[in-house]
């Protein structure tokens, strides 16, 4: 069994093989195939404690408390 490694895109599922290769790969009945899947780029989950931290909601009445004032005695 020969090696042969390259780089393909896939459309609708189907893994599109390169051109140089098609000729070689015409007389094969039978691959083996092994797929590294590139990860994708994940788009970052929201997480509301991290936009509340970011852009705090200001409510009348309510006063900020500092760490001092928390840990004053």
């Amino acid at each position: 069994m020969s090696i042969v490694e390259f780089q393909a895109n896939v459309e609708e599922g189907n893994i599109i093989i390169p051109e140089e290769y098609k000729q070689e790969l015409t007389s094969v009945n039978l691959v083996k195939i092994i797929l590294l899947k590139k990860p994708q780029k994940q788009a970052k989950q929201f997480d509301f404690i991290d936009e509340l931290g970011q852009n705090p909601v200001l409510v009348a009445g309510i006063r900020s408390v500092t760490r001092e004032d928390m840990h004053e005695r």
